[in-house]
């Protein structure tokens, strides 16, 4: 009886009853037997109307059951046995749904691992300068320090700040190329520009290093100058420290009808053949890389080429050392 407690299923019994009513007084108006007949029958399609009433909103109450299992956590739910005219149309639907719920929960859920994981690596990376922070400041508090032991450790505490405040600033490059709140200004811009600006904060150590900047460039490209130059930059210090005194590193830079092309070689020691699937993830450093590696350079700069739609490609030169080839396409590839 407690289906007679929805007001459709009601309505509609009431209205079932006042037509077999009607039939009957009809047929008994004509002869018994048709007064009859019209009373089995009315009666007959009440009981089937209230069977199929009551297997029906069964079904949509175990449906009910079974989205509420689903909101709760619940991934097992199977929607096959709901076959019947409008209930299986509202299937298919909350099939859908559900189908999209478990891949947004399994995003959430890969977003909160990686987040976690981008924390404890940001805190790691940070701790180790902090702690040698930590260890200079107590020795520059003994009385009896001489003044070039000072001079060495304050320098030593500019350099670790200096990091600090490098890897800060790259983390925040890149958490906002991660949320996608950075607005690229693309232009026709000359590649010997380009080169130009994004290897010129590293002309004095390549000089203190001894070794040799080769560029040559020539053509356009389009694309955003300021962050272009952030990652060509990183690129070029990354070949840097991994070239040796009195090394080379070459930067060439040409343009055609399909793509404008950067590409970048060294003679230092190359890229290991573990370390070459690895190179642009984040905080990975690798097998020859030095105390001073954060890990994100090549990160960074891969984001912001393909965030403008060009690709990045890194691979070891056939003679010695290591070749990022980058190209920004000038259509769709």
């Amino acid at each position: 009886m407690k289906l007679l407690k929805n007001r459709e299923v009601l309505i509609t019994l009431i209205l079932q009853l006042v037509i077999g009513v009607i039939a009957s007084i009809v047929g008994f108006m004509f002869n018994e037997a048709a007064g009859i007949l019209a009373v089995l029958l009315s009666f007959l399609f009440i009981i089937i109307g209230y069977i199929t009433s009551y297997h029906r909103y069964k079904k949509i109450s175990s449906l009910s059951e079974d989205i509420n299992k689903l909101l709760h956590g619940d991934n097992s739910i199977s929607f096959d046995d709901y076959t019947e005219g409008e209930l299986s149309i509202l299937k298919s639907e909350i099939q859908k749904m559900t189908v999209r719920l478990r891949e947004q929960q399994q995003r959430l859920l890969d977003d909160k691992v990686y987040l976690a994981d981008s924390i404890a690596d940001i805190s790691h990376q940070i701790r180790t300068p902090l702690t040698s922070i930590n260890l200079l400041v107590q020795l520059l508090s003994k009385p009896d320090l001489s003044e070039d032991k000072k001079r060495q450790h304050i320098l030593e505490l500019r350099r670790m700040l200096s990091r600090i405040d490098s890897l800060i600033t790259a983390l925040l490059k890149i958490s906002k190329l991660d949320a996608k709140t950075v607005q690229f200004k693309p232009q026709n811009l000359s590649l010997e520009e380009l080169v130009n600006k994004s290897c010129e904060p590293l002309l004095v150590p390549f000089e203190l290093r001894g070794q040799e900047l080769a560029i040559s460039a020539e053509g356009e490209f389009f694309g955003d100058l300021a962050w272009t130059c952030e990652a060509v930059g990183n690129i070029v210090k990354n070949c840097m420290e991994h070239t040796p005194e009195g090394g080379k590193v070459e930067v060439i830079a040409v343009e055609n009808p399909i793509y404008s092309e950067i590409v970048i070689t060294d003679n230092g020691t190359g890229i290991d053949t573990d370390d070459l699937p690895h190179i642009f993830e984040r905080f990975y450093k690798g097998k020859n890389s030095g105390d001073n590696s954060f890990g994100v350079g090549l990160a960074l700069a891969r984001m912001i080429i393909t965030g403008q739609g060009g690709t990045i490609k890194a691979e070891n030169r056939k003679d010695k050392g290591a070749k990022f080839t980058i190209r920004f396409y000038k259509g769709t590839v």
